[in-house]
């Protein structure tokens, strides 16, 4: 009798250890299981350690899985297997993914990091162990706790999904400010777990352990089933006493951290900018109108407010701000239900309207701070459509007087146009997931920017004393939040002056405070409570942060200029960044070299990397000599055409055999006006060619791996693909970016996007965005997967293996790992339903 049994651990992290067993329980047993936490002024090592034996009486395949915040970077991993140490390597990322195509010539590894949720990767590795050996995992990561709302928080999602031996997690705290405050929460403690909780506290440390036995860990005695399932959650705050913050210093670094409390609050002047084009139609205008109904209710009497609407058309709620009074609130409210959508994105003219009518307010406080929140699912496909020349206007309207908050709902907007956007503006981008929560993402974000206590911060330190001064001008600060300044001190100083100037509501201020520099190193003598230099890794940790997101908005050469020294700090520091690699070596006879690459939000190129929620069930080994179903197939192909299903967060990998036809019937939709053709290469398994055909306006854009030519009666326009251009007819609008994609977009319409991939042999890769305009008559090799298709969310063939039903025909899907065309061709394979078609 087979069991499959799945082990997995999340400590604002996780581990997962997957394996199948014969006629025994458990061969594969993890015996220990160890997260060691050490949160020192407010940045956090963590050290997971898993110990694992092999039971059975032959070779065994066991996979270590850890979740970590995407905001941490993993400093170290290491297999110890039999006494042999195998460590990864950290080095730079092209060199390091030369060197591995050059050993692994054929690609069979799905990459070891994975973007799971919203906060969280996943990082993962298989190795093979035999009969009767131990095997080792260790992983390091750190990183800076990020107050918000007036806490910091540690998540542990607890799912061991069996009894382990010797389970344990220590989260350690040391705070020089002091503890104000320190509480324990979870979804699955029962009074027999709280016995194994325990937490001792004094005014600058804590320490929290939790460490049940195996007979504690059992929903009944009788059972060996474990009642470890869920979330555990540790906050605390610090106490703040000096006016100008807190200063401390190890080693010549010093780390300021500033949060002024008990402040009077800013009025605002806010515009809501809310997309209401065809793609918000259904579950997100709902979503949006609930969420804008619980933002009215906490405006403040002395805000004004207003609501600018979009799709193809711009409208202005009212001609002018409003004071939020009763009767102003109330009205709003009422207008928000009435929103509806339909319609194209004209994301340019809202958010010039929305600058020009603050331009144009009259009679708002004179100690205020205005700023426009943004909100859209989607691409601009009316008006402007240029991002860069959309970004371009927006700064230039803008020009620093406001702030720019922009959200992005969902995975068919260009995350990465949108931070660009709201970082050159000083405000920040934030993604909103298409959960049912969406409503409270939505709030929860504008609680973190309802109220600004401070404008213009400027934190000055001597000049001939400091080094490598991370960021120190802000020009908001809210109430809840922190300000961290990070450098290295020059100079033999006794004393560290710091000097704060800032605009209040009420006033201007001057906050001055000084730190004699041997008394603040004193402070960290206790090394029970610390790791090594932890203040320098703190600034290099910082300085690469603010590099990376530094280059997001900044023009070329200095991108490269910032990412070159951001990428020195990572290789000095060993920190897995974008910008490097993990080499995992494994023992002779296996897959012997994997990377570990730290994916982003935005895919660094405009595509964002999409949740794969599906690899936490998805790495099953394995009967004896056979491999992971991770790593079967020549998972670093692509696939020849790819698509998200309406509705679902799956993906879909499609391959034909369309050899003997000179075209392919990709996809037609009569209601709007929209076909697609594409040609397979001769001497490539891949499109090479696809042509796009309009009905209005009458238009064909025809596009190769030569070139794209747009025809338009009897006209035609050759745009080449070794430069970024746009051309556009009658509202249709084709756009080529450098090497990279080609875009046509059409107001009310479907947007078409096409990759052009140089490397394994040039070829082209079809998707579509704003795909919710597609009618039901839609059809087509491609275009059937838009209509009346329903994959089934469980299978009993295995988590493999599923029915895919279309247009009322099943088919049966196997889960493979492919790489995804949209994305930059060094990102890492993703999991997607393969399907093979006849046209």
């Amino acid at each position: 009798m087979e069991e499959r049994t799945l082990l997995s651990l999340m400590v604002f992290s996780s581990l997962v250890v997957i394996a199948e067993t014969i006629a025994q329980k458990h061969a594969i047993e993890i015996y220990s299981l160890h997260v060691d936490s050490k949160v020192t002024s407010r940045f956090a090592h963590t050290v997971i350690t898993s110990k694992i034996v092999n039971r059975a009486n032959e070779s065994r395949e066991a996979t270590f899985e850890v979740e970590l915040p995407k905001t941490a970077f993993i400093t170290n991993f290491s297999m110890s297997i039999d006494g042999k140490v195998y460590p990864g390597i950290i080095k730079e990322k092209a060199s390091a993914q030369k060197e591995y195509d050059t050993a692994v010539s054929h690609g069979q590894s799905a990459g070891l990091i994975k973007i799971t949720g919203r906060k969280l990767e996943q990082f993962h590795v298989s190795v093979s162990i035999a009969a009767a050996s131990k095997v080792t995992f260790e992983l390091m990561y750190e990183e800076l706790l990020k107050r918000q709302l007036g806490k910091f928080e540690l998540l542990m999602k607890v799912q061991p999904k069996q009894l382990v031996k010797h389970f344990q997690i220590d989260v350690h705290i040391f705070e020089p400010q002091g503890i104000r405050f320190l509480e324990t929460d979870s979804t699955f403690m029962t009074n027999e777990l709280t016995q194994a909780l325990t937490k001792v506290q004094n005014e600058t440390k804590a320490h929290i352990l939790f460490k049940p036995s195996v007979d504690q860990q059992k929903i009944n005695p009788e059972h060996d089933e474990t009642l470890l399932n869920g979330d555990f959650v540790v906050r605390y705050d610090v106490k703040r006493g000096a006016t100008a913050g807190d200063l401390q210093i190890v080693n010549g670094y010093f780390v300021h951290y500033f949060a002024p409390r008990e402040m009077p609050v800013f009025p605002k002047n806010v515009i809501f900018v809310i997309d209401r084009s065809g793609s918000m139609a259904g579950r997100k205008i709902e979503q949006t109108k609930a969420a804008l109904s619980k933002v009215l209710q906490d405006l403040r009497p002395e805000d004004h407010f207003s609501f600018i609407t979009f799709n193809s058309k711009v409208a202005k709620w009212k001609s002018s701000l409003l004071q939020a009074t009763a009767e102003n609130v109330a009205n709003a409210a009422g207008f928000v239900q009435t929103l509806s959508a339909s319609g194209g994105t004209d994301i340019n003219r809202a958010l010039l309207t929305a600058v020009s009518e603050l331009d144009e307010a009259e009679n708002l406080p004179d100690r205020s701070v205005s700023m426009i929140i943004l909100l859209t699912d989607g691409q601009p496909t009316s008006g402007e459509r240029n991002v860069e020349v959309i970004q371009e206007n927006i700064q230039k309207a803008v020009n620093g007087k406001y702030a720019l908050f922009c959200l992005g709902f969902g995975f068919d907007v260009s995350f990465k146009f949108l931070e660009k956007m709201a970082l050159s503006n000083g405000g920040i981008a934030r993604r909103i997931y298409e959960n049912a929560d969406a409503p409270l993402q939505l709030q929860g974000f504008y609680q973190e920017v309802a109220t600004p206590i401070l404008m213009k911060i400027e934190m000055q330190y001597p000049e001939n004393a400091i080094e490598g001064l991370t960021k120190n001008n802000f020009k908001l600060f809210f109430e809840g939040s922190e300000i961290v300044v990070s450098g290295k001190i020059s100079n033999e100083l006794d004393i560290l002056p710091v000097e704060i100037k800032a605009q209040s509501h009420g006033s201007d201020l001057t906050l001055k405070e000084e730190a004699n520099v041997e008394e603040k190193e004193k402070v960290f003598h206790n090394q029970s409570y610390i790791f090594g230099n932890f203040i320098e890794r703190l600034w290099a940790y910082l300085t690469i942060q603010q590099l990376l997101e530094k280059s997001i908005s900044a023009q070329e050469e200095d991108q490269k200029t910032l990412e070159a020294q951001a990428l020195a700090l990572s290789l000095r520091y060993s920190f897995v960044t974008p910008l490097t690699s993990m080499v995992v070596t494994k023992p002779a006879g296996q897959q012997q070299t994997e990377l570990a690459n730290k994916p982003t939000e935005t895919g660094k190129w405009g595509i964002e990397q999409r949740p794969q929620n599906l690899l936490l069930s998805l790495t099953v080994c394995c009967r004896h000599n056979e491999k992971p179903s991770i790593f079967t197939g020549r998972v670093n192909e692509y696939p020849q055409l790819l698509l998200q299903l309406p509705k679902q967060n799956e993906r879909i990998c499609l391959n034909t055999d369309g050899k003997a036809q000179p075209s392919v019937h990709l996809l037609s939709d009569p209601e709007q006006g929209l076909t697609v053709t594409g040609k397979l290469g001769d001497g490539i398994n891949h499109f090479v060619q696809f042509d796009i055909d309009y009905v209005n306006p009458p238009a064909r854009i025809h596009v190769s791996t030569d070139e794209i030519v747009l025809s338009h009666n009897n006209e035609s326009t050759r745009l080449p693909w070794t430069e970024s251009a746009t051309s556009t007819v009658q509202g249709l609008t084709v756009s080529v970016e450098k090497e990279r994609s080609v875009t046509a977009s059409l107001s009310d319409r479907v947007t078409v996007k096409i990759s052009f991939v140089k490397f394994p042999g040039a070829f082209l890769g079809l998707y579509f965005l704003n795909t919710d305009w597609f009618s039901d008559r839609v059809s087509g090799v491609l275009g059937q997967f838009y209509s009346k298709v329903q994959l089934e969310s469980r299978s009993s063939q295995g988590a493999d293996e599923r029915l895919l039903s279309v247009s009322g025909s099943q088919h049966r899907v196997t889960r493979q790992y492919k790489k995804d065309y949209r994305l930059e061709s060094t990102s890492d394979p993703a999991p997607c339903w393969s399907i093979a078609i006849t046209p």
